[in-house]
């Protein structure tokens, strides 16, 4: 199939590009770009404008399959990601049973051809069950197709496996991506500590309890000289030790969700599940610090940590509700909306977030970029539209979002997967 995009601004950070450009695709690559572009036998679609981006990438999904396909499957949650504007997804883990050996890692690239509409890329296991005591047989999960290491959920509270996990993975060429929570600290908190905890009544984590997994991460993986990706960051204290991590040159890369630039702790006071999340929401301040890291470069890529979870679980007392909140679709909207508008990010920056630093963080080589041989990912962003979040228009399985209602500008309205249209919503 060969596909043209015309009429488009390209933005590719790899390749300076930020132009009107056409954009051909032929067998799943990019073939060609330049202007007023003609292709015989070409599937031709004119974006009068819109700007294309190198496919995005979201590198902290949870699918939920194999085991819990009551709050999504494979097949829903890339149906999501593509109306998100993702044309790959990293899943991680700890599903039911968990991802802690080749034969699941097979069969989640099984379900994946047979069902997905994007690409799909499972994270497998850094300890066998999770249980943080036995690392996983790093080789042979690599050979079988995982992208990344990782007890997502749970941290690595064990600091020799830590070290261990990272010597090995070096060894292997694969990133380890640890979930940093203190367990001895959070305990049974469901919010954030601060001042509204004690005047909500609800027991609080400390920022505290990310800060010191972060620190503990960032120098053993100075001692061992190994990539640690640090999953959805959220405290100003995490940020600050990135940024000197960073300027030291170690190996540590870093990500984000939207819900912790957009969101504070004090949208608690409604006891409204669906603002509860892990890391939970913090201050004010570490909101903006978050959103200083983005601006800066410190943390290198936005994630949803997409977390679906069925009404009946959500829909009890603020303390035995689960964590997690839904965001495959809300994620680029969100970004667009409180990041570009308020000229915090600029495009070339977002495809960095999205695009450009997902890819190298997981070597997907032929990812993030939009360089002729590039696997033709592409996603479409109308920056100008206006939206409403609705519940009904969410593909995902489950409806847990705190952002229903809200008003958002920038949409992606075309995704393309390897060549192939996986949604959309153009005229």
């Amino acid at each position: 199939m060969k596909l043209l995009l015309k009429n488009g601004r390209l933005i590719d950070p790899k390749n300076n590009i930020d132009e009107k450009l056409d954009i051909l695709a032929e067998n799943g690559k990019v073939v060609q770009r330049g202007k007023s572009l003609k292709g015989s036998g070409c599937k031709v679609i004119d974006l009068n404008g819109r700007v294309v981006f190198p496919g995005f990438i979201d590198m902290h999904v949870h699918l939920r399959e194999p085991g819990r396909e009551d709050q999504e499957t494979i097949e829903t949650g890339t149906l999501a990601a593509a109306h998100g504007g993702f044309s790959s997804v990293v899943c991680m883990p700890n599903t039911e049973p968990p991802v802690d050996n080749e034969g699941i890692v097979e069969l989640i690239y099984a379900q994946a051809r047979a069902n997905g509409v994007v690409n799909v890329f499972p994270v497998a296991c850094v300890s066998r069950g999770r249980a943080g005591e036995d690392i996983t047989e790093v080789g042979s999960l690599k050979r079988a197709g995982a992208v990344a290491l990782s007890d997502d959920g749970n941290t690595v509270m064990n600091s020799n496996l830590m070290r261990r996990v990272l010597e090995y993975s070096s060894m292997f060429g694969i990133p380890v991506i640890d979930h940093c929570e203190d367990f001895n600290l959070s305990g049974d908190g469901v919010m954030n500590f601060s001042e509204n905890s004690v005047r909500f009544g609800l027991k609080g984590i400390p920022a505290a309890s990310e800060d010191i997994i972060v620190a503990r991460d960032i120098i053993l993986s100075e001692m061992t000289g190994s990539h640690v990706h640090l999953a959805h960051i959220s405290t100003a204290g995490a940020v600050d030790l990135i940024r000197r991590a960073k300027k030291k040159g170690l190996k540590v890369t870093a990500e984000t969700a939207p819900h912790y630039f957009t969101l504070s702790d004090s949208y608690l006071k409604s006891f409204n599940t669906n603002f509860k999340m892990k890391p939970p929401l913090r201050t004010e301040e570490d909101r903006k610090a978050v959103i200083r890291g983005l601006e800066e470069g410190v943390i290198d890529a936005i994630a949803s940590d997409h977390a679906p979870h069925v009404q009946h679980e959500k829909d009890v007392e603020f303390d035995f509700a689960p964590f997690g909140i839904i965001g495959l679709e809300t994620s680029v909207g969100l970004t667009f909306t409180h990041l570009y508008h308020r000229k915090i990010l600029n495009l070339t920056q977002i495809a960095e977030r999205y695009s450009l630093n997902p890819a190298k963080i997981l070597n997907f080589k032929d990812k993030g970029h939009l360089s002729e041989g590039a696997d033709a990912d592409f996603t479409v962003i109308d920056t100008e539209k206006n939206w409403t979040v609705k519940t009904d228009d969410f593909y995902s399985k489950s409806k847990n979002s705190p952002f229903i209602g809200w008003d958002l500008k920038g949409k992606p309205v075309l995704t393309i997967v390897g060549g192939k249209i996986a949604y959309n919503e153009l005229p």
